[in-house]
């Protein structure tokens, strides 16, 4: 396949918001772990279909519902054929966040029972956290928690001492951490998984904006991510799941288009994708997710993570020095997120300071307050990078929180 050249003053021209300024000063959004900015094709994409082909999905027999109804099925085929999934084992949600809930809830309990336990990490976001309390609750199984080392890595000698408990019938872990950038071995821990039996839920939310993941080689039971940190929509989400559980499961919700036959005596269901898809869907964004899909298809995702691994390095190594500093999260392959404590300097204050200097970034837990506390500390101020930042912003960055700790401490 032949990729687009990574030059990265055309690469910025994709992305409209990006001539906008913050508070008077030219916007330098290092805020991509919350959202990423999205291209013009996205735009132009979910804008046209609401200006040539709005009408909804399921329904209607006439030409703007067709037209409807074959951009919903393609935007399907495109993002299943990325990801090595067939379209049935491709289910549009709202975000990864309801794709961890629809598991959670319409899987949990075919797996875990009274007695049974299931395997978290310590930097878990709370979205792959609560569910799993909840279901956990209800069927009176228990959460095992592996620890993270140091330098922000999993304790991989506790994951999988533990993954062989036979108590254990689950494990549902993040690919990569929104806090530390930790890239976990999820391939290893799937085939390790595997081999005792555990079930797999992969949280993808942060490792699709930086990696391929191929369903099909992983061997994942599960996989789920939200469409707005791969450059597409919010509101609009995957999972991908394998058939063989999908067709188990029993509906999430239920309503519209997700039924085969309904009476007041019993309901019969659709089959996979349409039992977890009840109601009016999310037309527009899933044509806006594939529309993202293809303008990141274009890149060689190793000139991406060469790209994003130079600005962390600029990151790292400009404040490395600045007394009381402590990066959290430093193992080696390590994703665009950097996340970082200066002693003597509020995160809150220092992203105000940033703020007003045109700089975005994000302070506080992260939503993985229990990973704040395993760090020891309450929040930290989180610089996170995408194929759009350059050099030069990562340097300003860097001259911008000097700065701010002369002022402020």
């Amino acid at each position: 396949m032949e990729y687009r050249e990574f030059h990265i003053d055309n690469i910025r021209s994709d992305f409209p918001v990006l001539n906008r300024k913050n508070r008077g000063k030219p916007l330098v959004f290092l805020d991509n772990a919350a959202t990423s900015q999205k291209p013009t094709c996205v735009i132009d994409a979910i804008s046209g279909y609401y200006s040539t082909s709005n009408s909804n999905v399921h329904r209607g027999i006439y030409e703007l519902a067709e037209d409807s109804e074959n951009l919903y099925h393609e935007a399907r085929r495109v993002i299943s054929e990325k990801f090595n999934a067939t379209e049935k084992q491709t289910l549009f949600v709202r975000g990864a966040t309801e794709g961890l809930n629809l598991i959670a809830q319409s899987y949990g309990p075919l797996v875990l029972g009274q007695g049974d336990e299931m395997i978290l990490s310590e930097m878990e976001h709370h979205a792959n956290i609560v569910p799993w309390q909840m279901i956990c609750h209800r069927v009176g199984a228990r959460i095992l928690v592996c620890p993270t080392l140091s330098d922000g890595s999993l304790d991989q000698k506790w994951l999988f001492d533990n993954l062989n408990r036979k108590s254990v019938k689950l494990i549902a872990i993040t690919a990569v951490s929104n806090t530390l950038g930790t890239v976990n071995p999820i391939e290893k821990i799937v085939s390790e998984a595997r081999r005792s039996g555990v079930k797999t839920v992969i949280d993808g939310a942060q490792c699709v904006p930086h990696q391929k993941f191929d369903f099909q080689k992983v061997d994942c039971d599960f996989f789920t991510f939200s469409g707005h940190k791969i450059y597409g929509p919010m509101g609009i989400g995957v999972v991908l799941g394998k058939t063989e559980a999908l067709e188990k499961m029993p509906p999430y919700q239920g309503g519209g288009d997700m039924i085969d036959e309904v009476s007041f005596e019993g309901t019969t269901y659709a089959p996979a994708p349409q039992k977890f898809e009840a109601g009016t869907p999310n037309v527009a964004g899933a044509i806006g997710l594939a529309k993202a899909v293809e303008y990141l298809d274009q890149f060689d995702i190793q000139d991406i993570v060469k790209h994003e691994s130079k600005l962390l390095e600029i990151a790292s190594h400009g404040l490395s020095e600045i007394d009381g500093f402590k990066e959290h999260g430093i193992t080696t392959g390590k994703a665009a997120v950097f996340s970082f404590t200066i002693d003597g300097v509020h995160s809150l204050d220092l992203a105000t300071f940033l703020d007003a200097q045109g700089i975005a970034i994000r302070t506080g837990h992260h939503c993985c307050q229990p990973l704040m506390k395993s760090l020891g500390v309450s929040a930290t101020a989180r610089a996170s990078f995408a194929l759009y930042n350059t050099q030069e912003e990562a340097s300003q960055f860097v001259v911008a929180v000097r700065k701010a700790v002369d002022i402020l401490r």
